[in-house]
């Protein structure tokens, strides 16, 4: 479906998409980073809950080169992930901002409102409405994930434990 040249120039079609891409790197986002400390008994998402029972996964092969430098860009690369989520995010956030600015703008305009300043529109309870919608499903999501993954298999899937597994086994 083509956009019209008023949605283009309005930022509907700018804030609607990245609304949704902040949502969604603020999800897997904070998947990552709940996912190093936070422990669910029976959930194949989860690490063991015992940490002496967690085993590196370290194949041979070439090192990746911060890991051989070491200092400020190995401690850039043990958070490379998240940090990639975060800068992911935050970027689609400030897109979406714009986007629904310019959205308010052009229809405050036909209104024959002033425009609103930008800084004004950040602190507004329908930019935050927007943003709020997408991220609490975004949360559910995450939770249903790992919440049904103590119940429920899933052949052959990384998410899933195997099929045989008690439901209290941690872990694939």
């Amino acid at each position: 479906m083509a956009l019209t040249q008023r949605e283009n120039a309005s930022g509907h079609f700018v804030s609607a998409t990245f609304e949704n891409w902040e949502s969604e790197f603020l999800q897997m986002g904070m998947y990552v980073l709940l996912s190093v400390s936070l422990r669910q008994k029976g959930s194949a998402e989860s690490r063991p809950l015992d940490p002496s029972q967690e085993e590196d996964r370290v194949e041979y092969g070439p090192t990746p080169w911060p890991v051989r430098i070491g200092g400020v860009w190995l401690k850039l690369y043990e958070h490379s992930l998240a940090i990639a989520f975060g800068v992911l995010f935050l970027l689609s956030f400030a897109l979406h901002l714009d986007g629904s600015w310019r959205l308010e703008s052009v229809q405050r305009q036909l209104d024959g409102k002033p425009p609103v300043e930008l800084w004004d529109h950040l602190a507004s309870a329908q930019f935050w409405f927007e943003s709020f919608q997408n991220w609490k499903s975004e949360f559910l999501a995450v939770a249903a994930l790992v919440l049904l993954t103590i119940f429920l298999r899933q052949k052959d899937s990384p998410q899933s434990k195997p099929v045989e597994a008690p439901h209290s086994q941690t872990g694939t």
